[in-house]
């Protein structure tokens, strides 16, 4: 991407992390519990913990561009949209680590952790407060687009996005958790947990509220829309697998190997599955579904993977996914504003480098 468009996302980026905060002052403020009540304060106050620790806001970012698609100016219901954006991403957060037994998110104690730590002799109490946290989350996030200072049409609009965002990410985890089930599953079935736990509300919802925002009519559009959200959102599902076992700990906020420790079939783990055999295959098989795992034995693994040509294989499968998607956008230039077109062009392969 250019500087000019570089700049262009740094400043989505900073103004929604100022609101998002703004958001939250608010909410701890306003949010109608009984006054004796310790946890609801102290359940908004880890909400708000996992919201503003991290994250590269690309929903926000993708947002606000799909608006430009349109619009030259900004235009009303951005904020609102953004906000509920990210309260869902956050509710999934939250409901996440408590399915995955994740300790770690974005660089600090998971919601599901610090409430293990807070009730260390209460476990049903973390998990039911954990759950009820990102409820709350879902709750929020379709409230402040019915309390959004919008025409009533577009508010109604924005929140059936949301909505069948929700339900259609449901879906997805209930569909990752089946995928493991399987001996091996095809790519197909990858492909379809990725659409649909997080294609639809990460990238296809964020594109639909922008162009509603902007007073277009994303159904119109909608087998492109979803056909670039898909394919993105396929890529970065790669992505995300492939850095979970090639990524730096670091960077990422959390431990590498945890699809194998968990015995999930990923991206990743199916190509390593595929690739190799006989002692490397035992080494691969006795770290697989261990909890326990040592990060030595997943370095073991994570030499074998390169050794045997899955780092680049993956590498040059996110590349052609990319591709696809990019050119997908291509085809909106007769149509939509071609500075904004040109970001989303230019978008999947620019993520795929980010990763490598």
């Amino acid at each position: 991407m250019t500087e000019q468009v570089l700049e262009r996302v740094a400043g989505h980026e900073r103004r929604f992390n100022t609101l998002f905060e703004e958001y939250f002052d608010t909410l701890a403020a306003g949010l109608d519990a009984p006054s004796f009540s310790r946890f609801t304060p102290d359940c908004v106050e880890l909400l708000r913990a996992v919201s503003l620790r991290g994250g590269k806001r690309l929903r926000v970012v993708m947002l606000n561009e799909a608006a430009r698609l349109v619009a030259s100016e900004p235009v009303e219901g951005l904020d609102a949209a953004a906000l509920s954006i990210e309260l869902l991403q956050t509710h999934g957060l939250v409901h996440d680590d408590l399915i995955d037994d994740g300790p770690v998110r974005r660089g600090g104690p998971s919601t599901y952790y610090a409430y293990r730590e807070r009730f260390p002799d209460h476990p049903h109490t973390a998990v039911g407060l954990t759950v009820l946290a990102g409820d709350l989350a879902l709750a929020l996030s379709l409230r402040v687009l019915l309390e959004a200072k919008v025409p009533v049409g577009l508010r109604q609009a924005m929140v059936e996005v949301q909505t069948r965002a929700a339900a259609d990410t449901f879906v997805g985890q209930i569909v990752d958790l089946e995928r493991d089930f399987a001996v091996t599953p095809d790519e197909d079935v990858l492909h379809s947990v990725a659409d649909y736990k997080s294609a639809r509300y990460s990238i296809l919802a964020p594109l639909q509220l922008g162009l509603l925002a902007a007073g277009e009519q994303p159904a119109l559009f909608e087998k492109e829309l979803h056909d670039y959200a898909r394919l993105l959102g396929i890529c970065g599902q790669m992505r995300d697998d492939y850095l979970d076992l090639f990524g730096d700990a670091a960077t990422l906020g959390k431990p590498t190997g945890a699809d194998i420790r968990d015995g999930k079939h990923s991206y990743t783990v199916n190509a390593l599955l595929a690739a190799v055999d006989g002692p490397e295959r035992r080494v691969l098989e006795a770290a697989y579904g261990d909890p326990s795992c040592t990060p030595e034995s997943i370095a073991a693994v994570r030499e074998i993977g390169e050794r045997r040509g899955v780092r680049a294989r993956l590498e040059a499968d996110m590349r052609r996914y990319a591709r696809q998607a990019s050119a997908v956008a291509a085809d909106w230039r007769p149509r939509w504003r071609q500075e904004a077109v040109t970001f989303f062009e230019q978008l999947p392969l620019w993520s795929v480098e980010q990763a490598m």
